[in-house]
C-alpha cells in the first residue's frame, strides 16, 4: 500500500478542477467505482458508448488477487510462500517476478521481493505481532532476504532456500493498474485515467474539449482528518505517476517511528532525509517498483539515479538538517508541471 496519495481532480469525491466544456457532445464520460486490494478504485473514460463496466474491473481485480495477494489464503503466491521448493506459477505472477527481478538487478538489491519475513516480523504483513523483533531474530531473517535465492524458469518459480517467503506488494498495484489500462485500450478506448490505491495511469485526453488530464501532487501530514496542500499539478497526456511515501503507514515503539518501507540490507525502517517519492514512467509498473528504491537510495544517489533513465522522472519531497521540509525535481519531470 503506498502512502501518498496522489489526487485526481475530476473524480467524485476528490478535489475538483474548474474545466471549459465544448459545447460539442461527441463522446460521453463514464465514471467507474470500486474497492479492491484494500484501497479503492477509480477510472473515467471517454467514448461512444459505455463498453466497459465495473463488474468487468472487479472481475480482472479478483483474478490478479488470486494470483499476487499474501493475503488471500488460495492465492498462487501464498502456496509458493508455504512451499519448501517453489511452484509453478501463472501470467501475472510470472511478468511481476521477472520485473521484479529485473528491478532488483537495477537497484543493486533495494528492492527485493524476498523481502516478507522482515515485514512479517515487524508486523506490517497479514498477521498481527506480540512483540517487535529484536537485533538476533532480524539477522536470522535477513539469512531469508535476497532475489538472489529465486529461480525464474519459464513458469516455474524456484526457491533455494526453503524460508525465502515473497511479497510483491511494492510492485503489484502499479501492475494492477497496467492491467486495467490494457483491459480499457483492448475495447477501444484510449482516452482514459486509472487510479488504484493512488497509482495512476494516463492516456489521451479529456473529450471533448481535448484538454489534457490535470493530477494533483499533495504535500505530506500524519493527519488524515486536515485538508491537504497541493504541492505541484502536473500535465499528462501518456504514462503512470506512482508515489511512495513513509509517513502514514507506520506505528511507534519506544519513541521511535517503524515505517513498513524496510531496507532489505538492514532489515529495519529506511532511515535517511526522504519524506516521499513520485515517480513518473510509461507504464505503472515500473514506476511502481521504483518508487520505494529511490526511497532507500537517499536524495543524492536518487537524484542520479533517475537522471541516468530517459523514460524515468521523480520529485521528492525531504526533510532538511534543521527539521525543515524541501522539494525538487529531476529534471524531466519540471516539463510535466503546470507552470
Amino acid at each position: 500500500m503506498h502512502l501518498f496519495r496522489i489526487f485526481i481532480f475530476y473524480i467524485v469525491g476528490l478535489v475538483f478542477l474548474s474545466l471549459k466544456k465544448s459545447p460539442t457532445i461527441s463522446f460521453i464520460r463514464v465514471d467507474l467505482a470500486g474497492a479492491a486490494q484494500g484501497t479503492t478504485w477509480h477510472i473515467t473514460y471517454y467514448g461512444k458508448d459505455t463498453v466497459v463496466r465495473k463488474w468487468e474491473i472487479d472481475s480482472l481485480l479478483a483474478v490478479i488477487d488470486s494470483s499476487l495477494s499474501i493475503y488471500k489464503p488460495y492465492s498462487r503466491i501464498v502456496a509458493f510462500n508455504n512451499s519448501t521448493t517453489g511452484i509453478i506459477i501463472d501470467d501475472h505472477f510470472r511478468r511481476v517476478v521477472k520485473k521484479s527481478l529485473e528491478t532488483y538487478q537495477q537497484t543493486n538489491g533495494l528492492f527485493d521481493i524476498t523481502i516478507l519475513p522482515i515485514v512479517e516480523a515487524w508486523g506490517f504483513g497479514a498477521k498481527p505481532i506480540d512483540t517487535l523483533p529484536d537485533s538476533t531474530t532480524i539477522l536470522s531473517l535477513l539469512t531469508c532476504v535476497g532475489s538472489q535465492y529465486l529461480k525464474l524458469d519459464g513458469y516455474r518459480l524456484t526457491k533455494l532456500k526453503p524460508c525465502v517467503k515473497i511479497d510483491v506488494n511494492g510492485i503489484a498495484q502499479g501492475y494492477s493498474v497496467d492491467e486495467i489500462a490494457g483491459f480499457l485500450e483492448k475495447n477501444g478506448i484510449v482516452n482514459y485515467i486509472v487510479e488504484l490505491g493512488g497509482e495512476l495511469r494516463v492516456h489521451g485526453k479529456k473529450q471533448p474539449g481535448d484538454e489534457p488530464f490535470k493530477i494533483g501532487i499533495e504535500a505530506p501530514s500524519d493527519n488524515d482528518f486536515v485538508s491537504h496542500t497541493i504541492e505541484k499539478i502536473l500535465l499528462v497526456d501518456s504514462g503512470a505517476i506512482t508515489t511512495s511515501g513513509n509517513y502514514r503507514k507506520y506505528y511507534e515503539s519506544n519513541g521511535k517511528k517503524i515505517s513498513h518501507l524496510m531496507d532489505p540490507r538492514t532489515g529495519y525502517s529506511i532511515k535517511n532525509e526522504m519524506i516521499s517519492v513520485t515517480v513518473y514512467a510509461k507504464d505503472a509498473m515500473t514506476a511502481d517498483a521504483y518508487d520505494n528504491a529511490l526511497m532507500a537510495m537517499g536524495l543524492n544517489k536518487a537524484m542520479k539515479f533517475v537522471e541516468k533513465r530517459q523514460g524515468m522522472a521523480a520529485y521528492f519531497i525531504y526533510r532538511l538538517s534543521n527539521g525543515n521540509t524541501a522539494d525538487t525535481a529531476s529534471s524531466r519531470f519540471y516539463n510535466l508541471i503546470q507552470h
